[in-house]
């Protein structure tokens, strides 16, 4: 691997997520679907489980959700970093603004629907900095014509699917915008340090 590292890229979803790591040049260096959250914990509290909750209790359970988040994500980098060195960042969905406290997000209509999504993101973006690595917030809509773009090809499908073709399953939708994200925070962090 260069000097430079590799990226890894997620696609989360409610208590699990999958993780693409490439290098730069968009070489898969490693991949992997890991659980965000504990088995005997709701995946996603906000807007299941904690609705039929009195308030104190609601909050106490999205906060044993958002601890089992944070400790589940620290060991999905550390078994990457243990297999791909060094890694260079992470890249992310972008998330939605939320109001601050647990209580209003569980008020919240719109809120409670992406609330989940963004604790998980947000435990994976701290657990990335707490390693010192960058984390890269991307947008979904925009990212497979960005990595085409990074990685001067005129199909990121196509250059998706020659991968696939080589390398074999599994490969899903997440496994392909995980890597177009990763792709995508390569070029901007190595135009970031340029």
């Amino acid at each position: 691997m260069s000097k430079s590292g590799g990226i890894i890229g997620i696609s989360d979803h409610g208590g699990w997520a999958v993780l693409m790591t490439v290098a730069r040049d968009g070489t898969l260096l490693d991949r992997r679907r890991v659980e965000l959250v504990d088995d005997d914990l709701p995946a996603i509290p906000h807007h299941h489980e904690a609705q039929g909750l009195p308030l104190d209790e609601a909050v106490a359970l999205v906060e044993r959700v958002r601890a089992s988040a944070e400790k589940h994500a620290a060991l999905a980098l550390d078994a990457i970093a243990n297999t791909v060195q060094p890694i260079s960042g992470i890249a992310l969905r972008t998330c939605p603004e939320l109001p601050p406290t647990i209580a209003e997000r569980l008020n919240d209509y719109r809120a409670r629907n992406v609330a989940d999504w963004v604790m998980y993101r947000q435990a994976l973006a701290a657990a990335a900095a707490a390693r010192g690595w960058p984390v890269y917030w991307y947008d979904p809509k925009k990212v497979f014509t960005a990595a085409g773009q990074a990685l001067r090809i005129e199909s990121f499908d196509a250059h998706f699917l020659d991968m696939r073709k080589a390398v074999g399953p599994p490969w899903t939708q997440d496994h392909k915008l995980a890597m177009a994200a990763a792709i995508v925070a390569g070029k901007a962090l190595a135009a970031t340090r340029a």
